[in-house]
């Protein structure tokens, strides 16, 4: 009697990329077709439930992140980076925002697969965001043969310590819109609101928070508890979404949303991150980018909120939730301001490493 298969094996690393965690999985092991790749993320992570329960997302939106790499004909790159977010509870699966606490992973995971070999006491690799078009030299801790997870680097948001992984985002001006700034002005009112409208790294919707009658100090659960606020930002986030040229994006996470408010702990300025539509429990690797670049340009909702502008490049310590995230940005000064590159250096660790399963009625495999 011939076995009857019921669920297909695909092979997948879990591992944690600064403060999202998710499965880590080669392109080639995935349907190449990307309604049939929705229908297999979506059964692995379990959406569909709050809490996941029939898959391996963690029933949070830092948890049900998705990193699919594979070998990269870009001249400059080794490893191409393809990213999707997957909703928790909507079966929703985003192939248009990249992420840069995920892609902090991708240079381990890109060793431990094999596509990239290492090379003394740090390794390079060198990665193209397939979703956005940015590249990213991420400098690993290896020794020799593999990868080194153990390490003194400490990030806010992540108990103890591990290996740094050092970060150098370049390319990232106008990765989803083509436009630093995509309405073509360095501010906007949308219903009330002033906004700065602006696509670096990510495409985002930046207010002032006291501009929604709130300290930009509040916790995560008051922020996420207030669904006055959620209704009002939603409902600037949306009509931007409509100016910044991405259409409706009542079903996309773009344009995320970010408040700013003056620092309260030594840092350069207090923020919080929506994914959109809870606040982040801590910082995105690319919103601390598009924010930081909206701290330093003129003329944008967050001008006078530093005293001194720093020169570049610029060390920018942004106050989160659980701590803060340190970015230098390397940027060019005045009228014409743009962005350079921003470093950052965060950490990952393999978590498990195996194969994960999804019906063969989602997917029978190639």
């Amino acid at each position: 009697m011939a076995t009857v298969v019921t669920q297909t094996a695909i092979p997948f690393l879990f591992m944690r990329g600064g403060t999202s965690r998710g499965p880590y999985m080669n392109r080639a092991d995935l349907p190449a077709d990307r309604d049939a790749l929705s229908e297999v993320l979506i059964s692995m992570v379990g959406s569909g439930h709050p809490l996941n329960i029939d898959g391996i997302g963690g029933g949070d939106a830092v948890t049900t992140k998705v990193a699919m790499l594979s070998p990269s004909n870009d001249e400059w790159a080794d490893v191409d980076y393809l990213f999707a977010q997957v909703s928790v509870e909507d079966r929703l699966v985003d192939l248009k925002p990249t992420c840069g606490n995920i892609l902090v992973g991708v240079g381990p995971a890109a060793i431990e697969m094999g596509l990239v070999s290492p090379a003394g006491e740090t390794s390079e690799v060198r990665i193209r965001a397939v979703n956005t078009g940015a590249r990213i030299s991420a400098k690993v801790r290896t020794d020799g043969t593999s990868v080194i997870y153990d390490g003194d680097a400490a990030i806010d948001g992540v108990p103890g310590t591990a290996a740094p992984v050092e970060l150098q985002f370049m390319d990232v001006v106008g990765g989803a819109t083509g436009a630093m700034f995509p309405t073509g002005a360095r501010t906007d009112v949308v219903d009330g609101i002033e906004v700065s409208c602006m696509d670096v790294a990510m495409p985002m919707v930046i207010a002032r928070a006291e501009d929604f009658r709130l300290t930009g100090h509040e916790t995560v659960s008051q922020l996420n508890e207030n669904t006055d606020f959620f209704a009002r930002m939603e409902a600037v986030r949306l009509k931007a979404g409509e100016r910044m040229g991405m259409g409706d994006v009542s079903q996309s996470v773009t344009p995320k949303f970010g408040l700013l408010a003056p620092a309260a702990r030594g840092g350069t300025a207090a923020t919080r991150y929506f994914m959109p539509w809870k606040c982040h429990p801590s910082l995105a690797v690319t919103g601390s980018q598009c924010l930081s670049a909206c701290l330093l340009c003129p003329g944008t909702v967050a001008d006078g909120m530093i005293a001194e502008i720093p020169s570049s490049p610029a060390r920018l310590l942004l106050e989160h939730p659980m701590g803060m995230l340190e970015v230098v940005m390397t940027y060019k000064h005045g009228e014409d301001f743009d962005v350079v590159s921003a470093g950052l250096v965060r950490t990952a660790r393999k978590l498990a490493e195996g194969r994960v399963f999804v019906p063969a009625s989602v997917w029978a495999g190639d």
